[in-house]
This record gives C-alpha cells, sequence and structure tokens, in this order.
C-alpha cells in the first residue's frame, strides 16, 4: 500500500514539473522573436501551382491608314474599255456600196496625154491613172481633190442630175478628133454612163473642165517629183509649163498646188532658176 501511494505520488509530481516546463518554453519562444538577431526557423509557404495563362486570338493588325491629307488624296478610277465597233463588216460594206462614187475617162490617142481615169468618193479620195504618149504603161496615184474644187465638181454632178436624166449630152456636130469623155455615176444598185465628145450642156461642160484641170495638175506633180529624183534639170520646162497652165485658169486648185511649189522652192536638189520660178509662181497664186 505504501509502495502504490509513493508511486502515485512521484507520478503526480512529474505531471507538475511537466506543467512548469511548458510555460517557461513558450516564454523562451516569444524572448527570441523579441531578440533582434535572433535566429528563427520558418517553414516555407507553399508554392501555388500558376493557373494555365488564357490563349488569346491574335489582333489582326490595323489597316495603314493614308498619311496624304484628304485635298491630296487621288482616286484612280477605272480605264473604259475600248470601244469597238458593232457595226457587223456586212453592214459597212453595204453601206459603201450604196455610197455614190464618181467616174471621169478621157481618151485621144494622139494626144501627149492620151488616157485619163478618174475615180473618187463624195470625200474627194480616189485615185487617178493616166497614159502619156508613147509610154508602155500606165500610172496610178492616190488622189485628194481640194475642197474648193470638189464643191465644185459635186455641184456640177447635182445640177446634171445625173442618176435619174436620160439626157443625151452629145450634139449633132462630131469632135472625136478633141477626144472622147466619158461620165459615171453609181449608187448603190443604181449606174449611169454617158458618153460624147462634143456638147452644149453647160453643167457637163463645166464638169467635165474640173476634170480636165486636176488632170493637168495632178500630171505636173507627178512629173516634176520624177524630176526632182532623177533629172532636176527637167523642172525648168515643167514650171514654164506650169505657167502656162495658170495664165490660161488651167489648175484645179491654186492653194493646193501652192502648198508644192513651197516644198520645191526649197529643194537644193533643182537649179536656183527653177526654184525662183516657183517663187513666183506661189506669188501669183495667192492674188
Amino acid at each position: 500500500m505504501r509502495s502504490k501511494s509513493s508511486l502515485l505520488i512521484m507520478i503526480a509530481a512529474l505531471c507538475l514539473s511537466g506543467a512548469a516546463f511548458l510555460p517557461s518554453a513558450a516564454a523562451q519562444r516569444r524572448t527570441n522573436k523579441s531578440r533582434p538577431g535572433a535566429a528563427t526557423t520558418t517553414r516555407p509557404a507553399a508554392t501555388p501551382t500558376p493557373a494555365p495563362a488564357p490563349t488569346l486570338s491574335p489582333t489582326p493588325a490595323p489597316a495603314k491608314a493614308n498619311s496624304r491629307p484628304a485635298d491630296e488624296q487621288t482616286t484612280t478610277l477605272p480605264t473604259p474599255a475600248p470601244q469597238v465597233s458593232t457595226t457587223p463588216a456586212a453592214e459597212r460594206q453595204r453601206d459603201a456600196a450604196a455610197a455614190p462614187r464618181y467616174y471621169y475617162e478621157f481618151t485621144q490617142p494622139d494626144f501627149y496625154l492620151k488616157h485619163i481615169v478618174i475615180e473618187h468618193d463624195a470625200a474627194g479620195r480616189g485615185q487617178i491613172t493616166f497614159e502619156r504618149k508613147n509610154d508602155a504603161e500606165a500610172y496610178t496615184d492616190p488622189l485628194e481633190i481640194a475642197p474648193a474644187a470638189l464643191a465644185r465638181i459635186t455641184a456640177a454632178w447635182a445640177a446634171l442630175n445625173f442618176l435619174a436624166s436620160t439626157e443625151n449630152y452629145q450634139t449633132d456636130r462630131q469632135m472625136a478628133h478633141l477626144g472622147t469623155m466619158r461620165l459615171r455615176m453609181t449608187e448603190g444598185t443604181r449606174t449611169r454612163t454617158a458618153e460624147f465628145n462634143w456638147t452644149h450642156n453647160p453643167q457637163a461642160v463645166a464638169l467635165t473642165n474640173e476634170y480636165r484641170r486636176l488632170a493637168d495638175q495632178q500630171l505636173f506633180v507627178f512629173e516634176t517629183n520624177i524630176a526632182r529624183q532623177y533629172q532636176p534639170s527637167d523642172t525648168v520646162k515643167l514650171l514654164k509649163g506650169l505657167e502656162l497652165l495658170v495664165n490660161r485658169d488651167g489648175i484645179s486648185d491654186g492653194a493646193q498646188l501652192a502648198v508644192f511649189l513651197s516644198d520645191l522652192a526649197t529643194d537644193e536638189r533643182i537649179p536656183l532658176i527653177a526654184r525662183n520660178q516657183a517663187e513666183r509662181l506661189i506669188k501669183k497664186l495667192k492674188k
């Protein structure tokens, strides 16, 4: 019994001494924290797992603004498509066939200019073909009738009312030695030819005279161009012949001829006397 009591007393004493120790240890820890320079042991805090960064869609780059001022900005207009003719080829050919064409022909085998054929449209564009005596071939040159001469020619055709007329322009008196003249006109399917060597019809006379003047002027230009290239001295004779034509009102259009003579007057290939003649004729034509 005594031994049990002693044991219980020892256990109680131990418990009391432990309780007294615990407050002393806690006070000791507080003292250590408050003392400067005291080492403390701190358990590191757990590092949180970072959340995955959200995936963002790429932001489109803003359109490049025009840095030019508003008043300097230009607007590019679309280039218009080239205009394509919608007229069928057959229709254009039909229109061309329906347009009037005019023909003049002269024949006299004994003349220096023995055969002449002039054909042209209503605008005065066409060609002239002529044969000179003793020539083995005919020559054809493009033709563009001067506006003043074309007006006279067109007026004469209109006065004759050629396509609708049935008049015979030949007089009872035959003058075949002066040459035979033929007038022909076509318009669509209509065509008419008149042939005569002498006539009293004033419009027929006026028309054939106009064509004769036109042929003489074109022949002078043709022969002078050949002389400039191959026989420059011949230009003196040709210019003398032209002066005779000018004096008797035998040329088609003075203004048109003056342009050609101006070029001739500066051509150093031809003799000086010919150039002086050309200048004199220019002054005469401008009077």
